[in-house]
């Protein structure tokens, strides 16, 4: 199968950029999802927004970036892609929207029923990217309908098949455990303690979810790199969930998101889109890819913005890397002493 270097190398730093992308605003679905079950109070809800709330949206430039390389290095890759799930990315687009809106109006109003709005938005925007992403990653790999002339053909139903599905449940669980680990390591008190009992099943369920789409994945035929990668992913699921909640059950988490990601990719190599309408019709790295020039020009401007990137980044989580406490609260005023009554 023809392909250059450079098209190899951008392939692999999309791949990178995916699994920054999932590793940390992975655990930003999860707080999201979780805010109204262990905040149960204004304070301990506003505690939770902000583990995250100085970092999700540089979590989200990893997407932003991930999107436009694929334009600029992929073109063929992007245009298919988004012309055959245009509802289904239009969607993603749209939970993402509500749950950022959430996150910066949810305090703008001192009121209930204000705040009880936000923050379903905030729950309902993190769990449906986190469901759609898996959906979508497991249709890629899997293959979608692809024509002789790289127009995808099929509609949203053809991408909610029981596998596509299963990768959205397995994705929405691990998110679910990520955010879980996540929040034991920003909060203290009852929000952390809560955090704790959910990743207890959290972990566990999204070992069975994942290890069930990796069976199925192996049965459908993937390679065997692919197939070391998705194990390792299911492995390291495992471990972060047997260990005490910390930064190595966190570490492991993300390990775990990483390797699956580049179980995606790793399977799709040298392809960017496998049609099952006919494999001749799948898309490979030539085929999608820019001209050299371009690829050589967008490779200068990496290599010199990428670094400077993970540093302001990697000094931002290092700034507000402490755990969040509740501030102290008002003791109740005390009772004035009771007056004898006379006889």
């Amino acid at each position: 199968m023809e392909y250059t270097t450079l098209e190899t190398v951008w392939f692999v730093l999309i791949g990178v950029l995916w699994t920054g992308y999932l590793v940390l605003e992975g655990f930003d679905f999860g707080v999201g999802m979780l805010l109204r079950t262990v905040g149960r109070t204004k304070e301990e809800r506003r505690m939770v927004l902000r583990t995250i709330g100085p970092v999700w949206d540089g979590n989200e430039v990893w997407l932003l970036v991930a999107g436009g390389a694929t334009f600029a290095a992929f073109p063929l890759w992007y245009a298919t892609l988004f012309s055959g799930a245009y509802l289904a990315l239009f969607l993603v687009l749209l939970a993402l929207i509500v749950r950022n809106v959430a996150l910066e109006y949810w305090g703008k109003h001192d009121d209930d029923a204000w705040r009880s709005r936000w923050e379903w938005a905030a729950v309902i925007g993190s769990a449906l990217p986190a469901l759609l992403w898996g959906v979508a990653w497991a249709n890629i790999i899997h293959g979608i309908p692809i024509n002789a002339d790289a127009d995808a053909t099929g509609t949203i139903f053809d991408l909610l098949g029981p596998y596509a599905l299963l990768g959205g449940v397995a994705t929405l669980l691990l998110f679910l455990a990520h955010g879980a680990t996540f929040l034991t390591l920003k909060t203290s008190g009852p929000v952390e303690e809560r955090a704790r009992a959910i990743r207890r099943w959290a972990g566990p369920a999204a070992v069975v979810a994942l290890g069930a789409w990796v069976v199925w994945t192996l049965v459908d035929g993937a390679g065997v790199a692919t197939a070391v990668l998705l194990v390792g992913a299911v492995v390291l699921l495992a471990v972060a969930s047997a260990v005490r909640a910390g930064g190595w059950a966190f570490g492991a988490n993300a390990a775990a998101i990483a390797l699956l990601v580049a179980g995606w990719f790793t399977q799709l190599f040298p392809h960017v889109l496998i049609s099952s309408t006919d494999p001749a019709y799948s898309i490979t790295l030539h085929q999608a890819a820019s001209g050299d020039y371009t690829l050589t020009f967008m490779t200068g401007v990496a290599v010199v913005l990428v670094p400077l990137v993970l540093l302001y980044q990697g000094w931002t989580y290092w700034v507000f890397r402490k755990r969040l406490t509740l501030p102290p609260q008002p003791a109740p005023p005390a009772s004035p002493p009771a007056t004898p009554s006379g006889d």
